[in-house]
This record gives C-alpha cells, structure tokens and sequence, in this order.
C-alpha cells in the first residue's frame, strides 16, 4: 500500500510516501503557511502540496490512483491551512488524536480526502494574566510525539524537549498522553540575533560548527547572570578585544539563548516539571548535545535523561500520521510499522 504523509508548518512543507512501513520517496517544498498570511490566501500552499505530492508519486513511478491513503498534520490544520481543526484538549494521547481526525476534501490538490490530524492544547479555560503562562499549544508535533514515544517504547512519564524553530517542551503520562506543553521561540530568537543584529558581525551570520562546551556554559552563565540582552553584547566584545574563534563566539551565542529553555524547563506552570522526571532529547545534532550539556550542569535535574540519536527521530511527523491512521482503522498496525 502506497500512503503519502505530509507535514505542513509555517515555513515548510515536507511529504514522504510510505510503503510497507518504508520511506520510498520524498520531497520539501519551503512553502507553509507563512505564504498565507502574507498572501492572504492558501493559494501557494495548495501549490506547494500539488507539487510535493507529484514530486513522490514522480519519485516512485506511480499515479495518484495507486495512493491508498493521504494524511496531513501541523499548521495546515490551522485557520491559515486548508482547514481549521480546533486544537484537542489535553490530556490527549494516540486514541484522542485518531478520533479527532478529519477528512478534508480538495479536489483542486489531489483526487483522494486528505485526513488531518489535530493539533493539542493545554486544558484551562478563560486565558488572562493570572494564568496566560499556563496556556501553550501545538500543531505537528503531537504527531511526532507518537512516533518517537513509540520508537523509544518509552512507558514512564516523561518530559520531551524538542528544539528547533520553537522549542516544544512536552509533558507526557505513563499512558503516552500529552498533559501539556510550553513552547519558546528560541530557534527564532538565535537565528535573529545571530543575522539580523549588530551581532552577525561577530558571528559571521553563521551559527556554530561545532560544540565548545566551556563558552556554551559560560554564556548560559552570563545570560543567567546579567539577562540575554547583555550576554549577546558580550558576543561583540569578545570579538572585538579577546583572543575568541568565531565558533566560540557563536557557542557563547547558543548558550545564551538556550539557557531561556531551561529556565521554561524547569519554571513553566505549563508543564509542572519535576527534577526527578525522565528528559528526553530530540532535535537537530548540534542542538541535542548543546542542551543535553548544559542540563547535566544545571544541577536542577537528576531523571533519566535520553538522547535521540539520528535513526531513532528520523520522519517521526510521518511515522506518526501513520499510527495514529492505523488507530482509526483507516491501515492496519503492520502498514504503520
């Protein structure tokens, strides 16, 4: 059986075909639903998905009547996707998440439903100061959530840091249920800082290379110390009058700006974390060792602590799509595997 899932967020569109349980084609497009606020329709991300979807189908010389099934999860389940599917209330695990989900009808993309999967929301009511803290969200990375819980077969309570554009920090029960989440924007935040500040000069625009934990730690130091702010200008005068690399500037930088996700980690109402509670690490390389460094001298934290390695979070949005599709009886368990 032939089944395409797409992972849809607000930069970028990525779609994979799946067959057997196996990646056979794939495609990206950097296209999301960015391209929807800014044009004011969905126009270039409908594109974007008629293409990706051609571009796998092309891939595996089939058609689109040789595809059983199309799923779809992240931002193009939000007002500026393809269709509003209001966000599942926590706690929400795989049964919550497969009955949740939608078929959707788009004739001008593809011949077949598209099935999308609800994004989850922290459970509280009427949001003011006195509990905005509390409240956070999620679209797409429920999904790879379920792939990852299931590829660790991971049955403890859990707290998933995931970093990258956002950072998710995702609380998860022994039953695999999400009970909430806090996001930061710290991807965003270093990546602004290290291209768009006076800092770049420091930088080179360019992010670090390679992991130097002693000026990782020491920026996290300093940002804990004196506030984000007059870390980052310490960046500058680093370069400027000390005898620092370029990449030991930019460590600086990172641990800087990640030493916020700490502080969310360990402080956030959102998530309740407790220092005896397993972490585990998802996330690009060089931000997976960064943050696994700078958490084993926190102090705070004595759980388990895991960290994914490459093969273990390989396309989990897809891996995802496909167990909870498998849990709405739209495949089996053995073509999800």
């Amino acid at each position: 059986m032939n089944i395409i899932t797409i992972d849809a967020g607000t930069t970028n569109t990525r779609t994979l075909l799946w067959r057997d349980g196996a990646v056979i084609a794939q495609a990206s497009q950097e296209i999301g639903v960015r391209n929807t606020a800014i044009d004011g329709h969905n126009g270039a991300l409908k594109q974007a998905l008629r293409d990706s979807i051609a571009a796998v189908q092309e891939q595996a010389a089939i058609s689109s009547a040789d595809v059983a099934l199309v799923l779809a999860s992240g931002m193009i389940t939000s007002p500026m996707g393809v269709k509003e599917i209001p966000h599942l209330p926590a706690p929400a695990g795989l049964a919550q998440l497969a009955q949740g989900m939608q078929a959707v009808d788009l004739p001008d993309v593809l011949a077949q439903p598209l099935w999308l999967v609800p994004g989850v929301r922290n459970q509280h009511g009427a949001i003011g100061l006195h509990n905005a803290e509390a409240m956070d969200m999620m679209r797409g990375e429920e999904t790879e959530v379920i792939g990852l819980l299931d590829r660790l077969q991971l049955q403890d309570p859990a707290t998933l840091i995931m970093p990258g554009s956002h950072t998710k920090l995702v609380s998860v029960d022994e039953r695999g249920r999400i009970m909430g989440c806090a996001t930061t924007i710290a991807g965003e935040l270093l990546q602004a800082i290290t291209q768009h500040t006076l800092i770049r000069q420091s930088v080179d625009g360019d992010f670090a290379e390679s992991l130097v934990p002693k000026m990782l730690l020491a920026g996290a130091a300093a940002a804990q110390k004196t506030g984000l702010a007059r870390a980052c200008f310490s960046v500058r005068t680093l370069g400027q009058f000390g005898a620092v690399e370029r990449n030991e500037r930019a460590n600086f930088l990172m641990g800087a700006v990640l030493s916020g996700d700490l502080l969310a980690l360990r402080n956030s109402s959102a998530i309740q974390m407790r220092p005896e509670t397993t972490l585990v690490i998802t996330g690009k390389a060089m931000l997976r060792q960064a943050l696994a460094l700078l958490i084993e001298e926190h102090g705070f934290f004595y759980g388990k602590r895991i960290v994914v390695d490459d093969g273990q979070q390989a396309n989990l949005a897809g891996h995802g799509a496909l167990l909870i599709a498998a849990a709405r009886g739209l495949i089996s368990q053995q073509e999800a595997a």
